[in-house]
């Protein structure tokens, strides 16, 4: 039996993951695919850590070089994260004639085009099925399983810290600040969670959806991005009385030639499926034009889950060197019926918002007034208890609304003496 020589740099959560299940279903893979994938080198700074697999110690380096430098070694793991030194270590490993997996989406969002192109220059494939939904196998789907279909859109929970503060909020009537607080402790969130709770995470990971389904690499400069640190408790319980779920949502949809990229809380109707989809899982909801709407779902993190999919490229590339095969990550479909990318000012929709106004005659005219001045038409509106003497909240639902004109209506109406705090609008999605 062929033996796939594989070297892994990082062993950390889902590095050892990695050789814990290679390690542990050796011959169960071996018999499914007629190959043995080996374990050759494990490069980390510290090996001091605790893991749940044991190495010899004769494969372990801190010398990332000596894993690249290996001429037995057919594949090289990334599992370290970050641009640099990641991108230098890929770098080296297609120079090498290495081909590579990684997990690492920041690194392929915003140096995706120069390492995909590198890679097709040396005949060398980048794998990279846990950078988005760990084992949610989303990315092979797009490039095999679905590879005769045109996609409309993509719809993501692909953030599980920000889907599980949203849920607690929701489940559990708890401020966004407590429940953040939770997913610390819990370990569903980092020490410093900007990027997840900013909506950079989801960002990156559209990116390669984006690239994907409509063949087009777009940068982090061209996604809209809103995180979910001023979603506050009330709006989550108003929307709740609306028939809506609040969450943070990756969206890339084509319309009339133009294809839109943004990351924001979006209320979608509570009857969806994406609605249920609550903690830390991930699901990824996908329109397309021969096999229909599916979504993908399942836990968006965890140590197995992601080296499930580090394991899965493994295998393909195991396949494809057995096989003398070479799939080039540049060989992704334009989908030419795009014209543009529309800028979030461009979008037209339906919004949620919530002003708080002082209670007396004459206000929501005022308010409303403002709104006609823009074009802006308003679907409801509801006067909610006072939050404190003579304070109210108001939520209105306006549809038909341009982004651009919304945004100008509500700085107006922020000026207004009535109004006693900066106003809150979130989009509405009918998925």
């Amino acid at each position: 039996m062929k033996k796939i020589n594989v070297g892994l740099i990082g062993f950390g959560n889902v590095g050892s993951g990695v050789v814990k299940i290679l390690r542990e279903r050796r011959s169960f893979l071996a018999e499914k695919i007629g190959l043995e994938i080996n374990v050759k080198k494990v490069c980390d700074k510290d090996f001091g850590r605790r893991r749940n697999v044991s190495v010899e110690g004769k494969l372990l380096t801190r010398d990332a070089s000596e894993v690249i430098n290996d001429p037995q070694i057919d594949i090289v793991v990334e599992l370290i994260g970050g641009i640099h030194p990641a991108k230098e270590f890929i770098t080296e490993a297609l120079k090498k004639g290495k081909n590579v997996v990684t997990a690492n989406k920041a690194l392929l969002a915003e140096q995706g085009k120069e390492l995909f192109a590198l890679s097709h220059d040396r005949g060398k494939s980048i794998y990279f099925e846990a950078s988005v939904g760990a084992g949610i196998p989303i990315i092979k789907s797009l490039r095999e399983g679905l590879v005769a279909n045109k996609f409309t859109g993509i719809y993501g929970i692909v953030n599980g810290t920000s889907n599980y503060v949203l849920s607690q909020m929701s489940d559990n009537n708890c401020t966004f600040s407590d429940a953040l607080k939770e997913a610390k402790v819990k370990g569903f969130a980092e020490k410093d969670p900007t990027l997840d709770i900013d909506g950079m995470d989801s960002a990156h990971k559209l990116i390669l959806l984006v690239y994907l389904a409509f063949g087009k690499l777009v940068s982090m400069e061209d996604i809209f991005i809103e995180g979910v640190s001023q979603v506050s408790l009330a709006d989550i319980n108003y929307a709740k009385e609306l028939g809506f779920q609040i969450k943070l949502l990756a969206i890339a949809k084509k319309e009339a030639g133009e294809l839109e990229v943004r990351v924001h809380p979006t209320l979608i109707p509570d009857n969806h499926l994406l609605a249920s989809v609550g903690g830390i899982f991930n699901a990824i909801y996908v329109s397309s034009d021969l096999a229909g709407d599916l979504l993908f779902y399942g836990p968006g993190a965890g140590q197995l889950a992601a080296a499930s999919g580090v394991v899965s490229d493994l295998v393909d590339a195991a396949r494809n060197i057995q096989a003398g095969l070479f799939s080039s990550t540049l060989n992704i479909g334009l989908d030419r019926s795009i014209k543009k990318l529309r800028k979030i000012d461009e979008i037209e929709g339906r919004y949620y918002m919530r002003l708080i106004v002082v209670d007396r005659p004459g206000v929501l005219a005022k308010i409303s007034g403002v709104f006609a001045r823009f074009n802006i038409s308003i679907a409801s509106v509801s006067q909610k208890e006072r939050r404190r003497s003579s304070i109210v909240p108001i939520v209105m639902v306006a549809h038909g609304a341009k982004e651009k004109n919304l945004r100008l209506a509500l700085d107006a109406i922020d000026k207004l003496d009535c109004v006693k705090e900066k106003s809150v609008a979130i989009r509405i999605e009918e998925v």
